[in-house]
């Protein structure tokens, strides 16, 4: 691939890393992340780079799980950081804005956890898929002075994926997985319960196999997305009856199917 765009912007990526010299990179197991962990391990070596792996209710546990295996199996230190997402207002409230406050509030603590590991820089995963949408987490990112190497080497999330399996990451497939708080609508306080009872809903769906999915949560009712080429299994009789007993029994009052599908970001939809 020696010429090639892709291959110019892989270059891209390692100079900028060797020029790091260290880095600590926000790691969460998933493709962007993973990929960027794997990249500065083969540009820097294991001992130059740590990964650092947010803690709180807004991830579940299966992705930290995964994120642990992934650090162990490329040889590079993780460190675990307690983020308090529920002592902050502007993210609790769950305002048009709670990205922000979100990434404001875990990168000045990644920030603080790099420094006091021998002043790595901190990167983390965004790339320019990540423009498309509403993220003004990333205006944060951008105050905190975190670098980008994917974004800043052009790389879109199908290039990340193509040099993931150059690679043989185990994430190469990986479906985008943004945090439990995109499950709720602007406007709807956050609560460590209601992230549970979300978490526990979507573990079911994966747990049966579904690939993409999300479980959006209106007050009693969840609103259940998946890929239109999976709804038809969805709705076995078998299986729908399940899901609704144990989103019941998870304490939501009424189960209902997305017609339109599994997207990202559907909550957004609602923003002028």
């Amino acid at each position: 691939m020696t010429g090639t765009p892709l291959a110019a912007k892989a270059q891209k990526l390692g100079t900028a890393l060797a020029e790091m010299t260290r880095v600590a990179v926000a790691f969460s197991g998933g493709l962007d992340s993973s990929f960027l962990l794997g990249a500065a391990r083969g540009e820097l070596g294991p001992g130059n780079v740590l990964a650092l792996t947010a803690v709180s209710p807004l991830f579940p546990r299966w992705e930290l799980e995964e994120s642990r295996a992934l650090a162990s199996t490329l040889g590079v230190r993780q460190v675990l950081v307690e983020i308090p997402w529920l002592k902050e207002p502007g993210l609790v409230e769950n305002g048009p804005r709670r990205c922000y406050h979100c990434k404001r509030t875990l990168f000045t603590r990644l920030l603080e956890t790099a420094r006091q590991n021998g002043d790595a820089v901190l990167v983390d995963g965004s790339n320019t898929d990540d423009l498309e949408d509403y993220r003004p987490g990333h205006e944060a990112v951008r105050e905190l002075g975190v670098r980008s190497p994917l974004l800043e080497a052009a790389l879109c999330k199908e290039e990340i994926r193509a040099l993931s399996r150059r690679m043989d990451l185990p994430t190469q497939d990986k479906q985008p997985f943004a945090c439990l708080a995109s499950r709720f609508p602007y406007g709807t306080p956050l609560s460590q319960a209601g992230l549970a009872r979300v978490e526990r809903c979507e573990d079911l769906l994966r747990a049966m196999g579904f690939a993409n999915y999300r479980v959006r949560s209106h007050g009693d009712s969840a609103r259940i997305e998946v890929c239109a080429e999976e709804m038809p299994r969805l709705l076995e009789e078998s299986l729908r009856a399940k899901l609704v007993r144990d989103f019941k029994e998870a304490g939501f009052a009424y189960v209902s199917v997305d017609l339109e599908g599994y997207r990202t970001g559907s909550m957004n939809e609602t923003l002028a």
